[in-house]
């Protein structure tokens, strides 16, 4: 069963990566797919002792020492190191995703992590492919 809050997109189970965000209709390259408010917390709360904690895998880095939880679908998103979307952080504690490509209809939109479509560096989990099973965070 999918999610969805907008004609553009929902969320799906994507085969070996547990839920993702998909394109509903046809999402043209500069378009906005999503401006989402975010929760910022201290680090400290997503980590227990040195053990991290489920909602880790759903934050992002925010500034020293905190994290931010971002709603809408915008924690859901799935890495990839050649993404089809991007997010932003703007003012006021929102992210803004946006298409750096033309998205078809049913397909998977992701982001690359590292903030930057292009960056390449270790994300520091083991990235999946769509073949290799594994477990939602």
């Amino acid at each position: 069963m999918g999610f969805t809050q907008t004609n553009a997109i929902e969320v799906k189970q994507i085969k070996g990566k547990g839920r993702g965000v998909c394109a509903r209709r046809l999402i043209r390259s500069g378009e906005v797919i999503e401006r989402v408010p975010v929760l910022v917390l201290p680090a400290g709360e997503i980590i227990k002792g040195d053990v991290p904690l489920r909602l880790t895998g759903y934050c992002f880095e925010w500034g020293r020492g905190t994290v931010a939880v971002a709603l809408g679908y915008g924690s859901l998103y799935n890495h990839s190191f050649q993404p089809n979307a991007r997010y932003d952080d703007e003012r006021g504690q929102t992210k803004v995703f946006t298409a750096i490509q033309d998205i078809a209809p049913g397909e998977e939109i992701t982001v690359n992590y590292n903030g930057e479509p292009e960056n390449g560096s270790p994300v520091g989990f083991k990235v999946m492919t769509s073949e290799e099973p594994q477990q939602e965070p």
